[in-house]
């Protein structure tokens, strides 16, 4: 039908999830589309889950006390300068639609998170997008000239989602020097833990150095809690204040806050399986550039292959493999980190498209 709608909508594609995993007769499928860690929560997060079904027909704590909490004693940051949300996702989401409207803009590498331009659209504001280096690395000089006084915030993605790069802390703290102080910056790490570049910026070092830094983490990815939905912003309080005007109420489930809380009790545990992704990412990795393939040092629990127009083509060659990996058209693929088993299967698969000429 037709209806009456804010027509800039029409200009951005829908969020597309990653795909499940193929099915291929005799074949065992796995799903490496949408970066989630291959291992199921760890007992004691179970248990804490299973111990929250008694009160899910009460609403959750708005202000999710018990997560901010001891987060503020875990990053030793004050409990006011942080805000929780549906995920990483939702508190970005806050934060942009606190910051700009029609005739603001917003200026972001891409590509990057496929989200930004949805958000961005959603809250009426313009989206300014940096072409990445042919490294797939964020162009921060490019970035500082996309700067104007309409700019109300600039965004960093590290790592770089889904070139898998890292931004350096030389190269944010250019940024940093270049925007304005009342101009927000937001570093968006949602793969963090798994990041183990030496010279990368780290987040929470620039938020308590610069007045105007505000970082994303999730619980989604090193935690293994994407299907429950919760991530945090840190930010200066009156940001944070600001950002609770405008988040979507009671959006953290009960369940969500206790996962979280037993997740961080179980830390070490979880760092473990961390670093297990970690060695796995690079042995595939070293694999790979043994087979031919030129891949960007990767610094999240995914990889990229750029294939330009052979995208299409190589992708098939997955499908029929019973992989499923988050495909971007004439650009290239982007291949989640999953168990052992599935990553010999992508080795394979990238062997047979090496011997066939796409990785030259």
């Amino acid at each position: 039908m037709t209806f009456k709608h804010r027509p800039e909508i029409d200009t951005i594609p829908a969020y597309k999830q990653g795909k499940p995993a193929p099915s291929a007769p005799g074949v065992r499928n796995f799903k490496l589309s949408s970066n989630e860690n291959p291992y199921q929560p760890l007992d004691s997060v179970k248990d804490a889950i299973e111990g929250s079904l008694d009160r899910i027909n009460r609403y959750p704590d708005m202000s999710g006390w018990n997560v901010v909490s001891r987060l503020s004693k875990e990053i030793d940051v004050a409990p006011e300068n942080i805000q929780l949300g549906c995920g990483s996702t939702e508190v970005i989401t806050q934060l942009v639609n606190l910051l700009a409207g029609p005739g603001d803009e917003v200026v972001y590498p891409w590509r990057s998170f496929e989200a930004y331009p949805i958000i961005v659209t959603g809250a009426g504001a313009t989206s300014v997008q940096v072409p990445l280096t042919p490294e797939g690395t964020h162009d921060i000089d490019a970035m500082i000239a996309a700067l104007s006084d309409r700019t109300r915030l600039v965004v960093v993605n590290n790592p770089n989602n889904p070139t898998s790069t890292s931004v350096s802390d030389a190269q944010a703290r250019k940024l940093l020097a270049a925007v304005p102080s009342d101009v927000i910056v937001l570093f968006d790490e949602a793969y963090f833990q798994f990041n183990t570049d030496t010279d990368t910026s780290v987040a929470m070092d620039l938020f308590r150095e610069f007045p105007n830094v505000v970082v994303a983490h999730t619980f989604s990815k090193a935690y293994g809690l994407a299907g429950l939905r919760i991530g945090y912003a840190v930010g200066p309080a009156d940001v944070i204040v600001a950002m609770r005007k405008v988040s979507l109420p009671f959006a953290v489930s009960n369940m969500a806050q206790i996962a979280a809380v037993a997740s961080l009790d179980a830390y070490d545990e979880l760092d473990s399986r961390v670093q297990n992704i970690v060695s796995e990412r690079d042995r595939v990795v070293t694999a790979l550039r043994k087979q031919g393939w030129k891949i960007p040092q990767p610094q999240a629990n995914f990889f990229w292959i750029s294939l330009g127009e052979k995208t299409a083509t190589a992708a098939q060659r997955f499908v029929e493999a019973g992989l499923s990996v988050r495909v971007f058209d004439r650009e290239g693929i982007r291949i989640s980190m999953g168990e052992s088993e599935a990553n010999d299967v992508v080795l394979q698969v990238c062997k047979s498209l090496a011997d066939d000429g796409f990785a030259s």
